[in-house]
């Protein structure tokens, strides 16, 4: 099964997270095979990229599914992955639109975020994961999450 399925008609590449069965968590695998299919569709010429979900959700966020296994290093590592896609989506020379649906959390709304335009559908939500006060997520306080909420809220207090 493609993680990641593309298509393209007149400059436009669709590309769609295709993992239904975890709400299109963002595995490591799919980060991967995102990153990969996102290049391929800019280097092969498409003028706008369109991310969207398979299923009923776009994206539900990070995969937990194996975080009790994961070392520091390794979680690290996944982070890092995922907050170098949505750089590279966000500096794309061309158009990103996100087509969101059902639930869009955390690292996927970061993704939805990342992109130029965005289109949630009825019915689509959008939610981060409870955080202590203390912590800042970079994501929430990134620039185009700000632009896309309408909330320009950066950390006030640093991580202890």
């Amino acid at each position: 099964m493609s993680l990641v399925l593309a298509s393209r008609a007149e400059g436009v590449a669709t590309l769609s997270l295709n993992r239904p069965d975890r709400g299109n968590a963002l595995g490591p695998e799919l980060v991967e095979a995102l990153g990969e299919a996102f290049d391929r569709a800019v280097a092969h010429g498409a003028r706008m990229v369109v991310l969207r979900g398979e299923g009923r959700h776009f994206c539900t966020g990070f995969d937990l599914t194996d975080l009790e296994t994961l070392s520091d290093g390794d979680l690290l590592l996944r982070v890092v992955r995922i907050e170098q896609l949505l750089q590279r989506i966000h500096a794309a020379p061309v158009t990103t639109l996100a087509v969101a649906t059902g639930r869009t959390f955390g690292a996927g709304a970061d993704l939805f975020a990342a992109c130029d335009r965005r289109i949630a559908a009825a019915g689509a939500s959008f939610a981060f994961p409870a955080r202590p006060s203390a912590w800042c997520s970079a994501p929430r306080a990134w620039p185009p999450w700000s632009a896309a909420t309408g909330r320009g809220r950066y950390c006030s207090r640093a991580a202890k």
